[in-house]
């Protein structure tokens, strides 16, 4: 008999003994139209029974149930004969695709990679890059701090300040890695990811820094997009630019497009040449050395080449959205 079956017979002989209508129940309730000279006995009987049916039953069930965990097993069991099931291959995730794709595109003009540290001291962080305590700029940042005066830093420029400050010109690098800001919206993450370039020579001009970020947003796109530059500012470059592409969407067509507003142009990354001060700060002479720095998000990038509306895709984990890439 199968165990599962047998399990079934128990519980139909446990409720005709022992249930609240059972055999053994109802003797017990009969005591009282007994003799009294003749209950003691009947009850320890009666008893009796009920405590070894009980185990009997207690000790088949445990039996059963171990007859049924190895039927169990014997049907579950695996046959290594037979060939596996495939596991779809992996694949990079659309902001490692595009980090890549900056870094090679960079990288063939020359540019070495390096990294430093998440948690940043208030000097790195701002100080050395002309933003001393009372400096509005601050303000720009929203940040993240820690204990102990550090702070979670806002942009990877550090990086070039810690270079800078083991290593003279020439220098050609850029830094890429995470960034922390208290921002948070369908445009904003509260940690993002930047790429920080930085050139330093002797004769270094702004027609260079013009020069390298057309050839690098073409490859990056891998279009002959039209590039402008802006006069912006921020406090570690003087002169300081906004850089802009044509609408990689619209293609300038300007017709209703919603990501361009009919502009024709998209925001990408803002660059200058490095300011005097940010040299005084790593004993460089400015009168003998210049250079520039610009700083690109990759998250917006990625939203530019890829259609994406919502920055919080990237990080949401959703299998749908990742399989698309």
């Amino acid at each position: 008999m199968h165990a599962s079956t047998e399990s079934e017979l128990l519980e139909v002989l446990r409720v005709e003994y022992l249930g609240k209508k059972g055999r053994l129940t109802g003797a017990l309730r009969a005591l009282g139209s007994l003799d009294a000279s003749e209950r003691p006995a009947f009850g320890q009987r009666v008893n009796r029974a009920k405590d070894a049916l009980e185990a009997a039953l207690a000790t088949r069930g445990e039996e059963l149930r171990l007859r049924r965990r190895e039927e169990d097993l014997e049907r579950s069991a695996v046959d290594v004969t037979l060939p596996g099931y495939g596991v779809p291959p992996g694949r990079p995730h659309p902001l490692s695709r595009t980090l890549t794709d900056i870094c090679d595109v960079l990288g063939g003009m020359g540019f070495s990679v390096v990294e430093g540290p998440e948690v940043e001291d208030d000097y790195h962080n701002f100080e050395a890059l002309n933003m001393p305590a009372d400096h509005p700029a601050r303000d720009m940042q929203d940040t993240f701090f820690v204990d102990g005066g550090k702070v979670l830093r806002t942009h990877t420029s550090p990086v070039q300040i810690r270079v800078m400050e083991q290593q003279g010109p020439p220098l050609r690098i850029i830094a890429p890695g995470a960034v922390y800001r208290t921002d948070d919206d369908a445009t904003h993450s509260p940690m993002f990811h930047q790429v920080e370039g930085l050139m330093v020579d002797r004769g270094v001009t702004f027609a260079h820094l013009k020069g390298v970020l057309t050839t690098f947003l073409r490859g990056v796109f891998e279009r002959d997009v039209p590039v402008r530059l802006r006069p912006s500012f921020f406090p570690f470059t003087e002169p300081s630019a906004e850089v802009d592409v044509g609408c990689v969407v619209c293609g300038q067509a300007r017709r209703e497009c919603r990501v361009c507003k009919g502009t024709g142009w998209l925001e990408i990354l803002g660059a200058g040449m490095v300011d005097p001060a940010v040299f005084a700060h790593v004993g460089y002479d400015s009168e003998e050395f210049t250079g520039f720095a610009f700083g690109i998000g990759v998250e917006r990038v990625a939203m530019l080449k890829y259609g994406i509306d919502d920055i919080r895709l990237f990080y949401g984990g959703d299998l749908r959205f990742l399989r698309q890439f």
